[in-house]
């Protein structure tokens, strides 16, 4: 199943929980960070977990993964956030204002608590919010093999400018050069990690021109989908990153070719020149390994 649309839902409201199930996402992320006031924290907890137990359905054709975004390592109720879900048998965790080493520490501890729950270790992936202090900024180049949990590197970009001071995107509503930067420097990590690559919230669920716009920036560079904080936003992501029938078309017939010919390095193909690189992007647009 391809991963395009990922919504964040409060686990602290039962209703839009419920919403989300008919939302149109590929996956749910159950907020128990910042949606949540700290008073609610216990009851986001134990409806988490419900939900996760009530909806913990068998792979297949229109499945909604589920995933919980817990609280930062360093904010010491992580453990809490881990030992409320883990048993639930989320999909995968999202990872905060974290740095590869924080990374590795989660697989530790999502280890033992599989263990403790008697779920599959190793079953439950993680996603990583990479950008949202200067620190993990400077640290995105140490993703690669930091733990076989790592599915996706995705950034954020409102709690990055909270710790610079200043607004993240220009009068013309671009973003502005530290957020660029950290956008960019997001999409290298996750290919040098070999995960995928996921695109930050669009925050005015009001404005699909814009979404649309974002979308089809963030598809063109290599991201493989876009995290949401409204279903309204859901049909122009799932749209956006859906591979078209022309991608599909041409990419097909650029694996023929080099079937065809298995010692080309270069061949033409509709009086352009095609070559490996073609080849892996066609292999990666049908969902097959490029090694």
């Amino acid at each position: 199943m391809q991963m395009r649309s990922f919504l964040f839902v409060p686990a602290d409201s039962e209703r839009k929980l419920a919403r989300g199930l008919d939302s149109g996402g590929d996956a749910l992320i159950l907020d128990l960070e910042d949606s949540v006031a700290a008073a609610n924290r216990p009851i986001a907890r134990k409806q988490a977990r419900a939900f996760l137990e009530a909806h913990a359905s068998a792979n297949g054709p229109g499945r909604i993964h589920r995933y919980v975004r817990i609280n930062p390592l360093a904010s010491g109720l992580a453990l809490d956030d881990l030992a409320a879900t883990v048993a639930g048998r989320p999909d995968g965790i999202l990872l905060p204002k974290c740095v590869p080493d924080d990374v590795r520490t989660l697989d530790h501890y999502l280890s033992a608590f599989e263990a403790a729950a008697g779920a599959p270790v190793g079953a439950i992936r993680i996603i990583a919010i990479a950008t949202e202090t200067p620190q993990a900024v400077f640290a995105l180049g140490g993703y690669a093999g930091v733990s076989p949990r790592l599915e996706a590197i995705t950034w954020g970009a409102e709690d990055l400018s909270a710790c610079l001071g200043g607004s993240n995107k220009t009068l013309d509503g671009e973003y502005d050069g530290p957020y660029r930067l950290a956008r960019s420097l997001c999409l290298l990590a996750a290919a040098a990690a070999e995960v995928l690559a996921i695109d930050t919230i669009y925050t005015d669920f009001k404005d699909e021109v814009g979404l649309k716009a974002e979308c089809a920036a963030a598809r063109r560079s290599g991201f493989a989908g876009k995290m949401a904080i409204h279903p309204a936003q859901l049909a122009a992501i799932n749209e956006a990153f859906s591979v078209s029938a022309d991608e599909r078309q041409w990419a097909e017939r650029v694996i023929a070719a080099f079937a065809a010919n298995p010692d080309a390095g270069t061949l033409a193909l509709d009086g352009k020149m095609i070559d490996k690189p073609h080849l892996t992007l066609a292999r990666r647009l049908l969902g097959l390994s490029t090694s």
